[in-house]
């Protein structure tokens, strides 16, 4: 793909993600008007602002971004809808974002408190009512995730594909993250469940459902392209969450807004806790299984088991598997130019590359 075209996608994604953040905004807003709640509740109102923090804080409207880009494979006009999916997609990744901090006991999204640990700030004492009221922000979001999607100005046949492609995202995503619990109960997972994993916890509501949803809203029927989607969903997903583990262990805190090591110290048995634990053997195996799943685990025990992971070469390991990766999702998007637009066929085909390349 010429710099041009590289260029003008990249200007379009950061157009996409201003635009969104504004929507977003405004919509939580109007949320506390437009919402039915009991006048006299004073944890209703804490609850809406938990989750418009946590909504607008931060992210990359990479979701956003995939919506818009696959109605643009079939239309450059404006597309009724799309605001509405959106909106949906970025609901479903609250809800996500708040049960995964609540399942992981994460104090930090973001760059900032997540909702559970916001809760347990404001009930020290009361660490039940805490669970159960980020349980249940969470719970709003899904739902609110729905509602918002049901509200789409598209004729009535569109709005209900488009809320059946929602909820089996949701309701995937909920089965990949017991996945995600049955995986960290193995020793040493092979790379098939995390694959596994990776498709259902993650790729099926971020990758897939947003394609879907753009075509759905653009009037394409996404069912006739569902394996050269679906192919190009799945290497893009394996490739995203490589990074996102890679980063764990590798990037700068500062840059990602969350702790290094979160998932050595969480006990998950990532792409890259994988590697290095088949990497090592003795005192050095020792070392990572130690630090596996101790909520203790100091900063210099996790710079020790990332200088035994670069020791052992995982880190340019997971980098050419990345790429290798991203590559191969590249090559599937370049068939699609047959079929849809060439202008947006080239995001798809330069996006993967993106996602080895980002810092956070």
């Amino acid at each position: 793909m010429n710099d041009t075209i590289a260029a003008a996608a990249l200007e379009r994604a950061a157009g996409y993600r201003t635009r969104f953040d504004a929507r977003f905004a405004a919509y939580f807003d109007a949320l506390a008007d437009r919402l039915d709640t009991p006048p006299l509740s004073r944890f209703t109102p804490r609850c809406l602002e938990l989750l418009r923090d946590l909504s607008l804080r931060g992210g990359k409207r990479m979701r956003v971004a995939l919506l818009y880009e696959a109605a643009r494979l079939v239309t450059e006009e404006r597309v009724p809808g799309l605001e509405e999916a959106a909106l949906s997609l970025e609901l479903l990744q609250t809800h996500g974002l708040i049960h995964d901090d609540i399942i992981d006991d994460a104090p930090t999204r973001r760059a900032g408190p997540s909702t559970y640990y916001a809760y347990r700030r404001e009930f020290p004492d009361d660490e039940r009512t805490a669970l159960a009221l980020a349980l249940l922000a969470g719970d709003l979001a899904a739902f609110l995730s729905l509602r918002v999607l049901a509200e789409a100005p598209v004729p009535a046949e569109v709005r209900q594909a488009m809320l059946d492609v929602q909820l089996s995202a949701g309701a995937e995503a909920v089965t990949g993250q017991i996945v995600d619990l049955e995986r960290d109960a193995h020793p040493l997972p092979d790379e098939e469940l995390l694959h596994t994993v990776t498709e259902y916890k993650s790729t099926r509501y971020s990758v897939l459902a947003p394609l879907r949803l753009g075509l759905l809203a653009a009037g394409e029927d996404p069912v006739r392209h569902d394996r050269r989607l679906r192919r190009y969903a799945t290497l893009v997903g394996i490739c995203g969450q490589m990074r996102d583990d890679y980063l764990d262990l590798f990037g700068d805190a500062a840059a990602t807004g969350k702790p290094v090591g979160a998932d050595l110290r969480a006990g998950r048995r990532s792409y890259a806790v994988r590697a290095i634990l088949a990497a090592t053997t003795g005192a050095e195996r020792a070392v990572v299984e130690t630090a596996l799943g101790d909520p203790r685990c100091t900063p210099d025990t996790v710079d020790r088991v990332r200088d035994l992971a670069r020791r052992h070469g995982v880190d340019a390991a997971l980098r050419a598997d990345m790429r290798r990766t991203a590559e191969a999702a590249r090559a599937e998007a370049l068939t699609w130019r047959p079929h849809w637009r060439e202008e947006a066929v080239a995001f798809f085909a330069r996006l993967p590359l993106w996602s080895v390349e980002r810092t956070r």
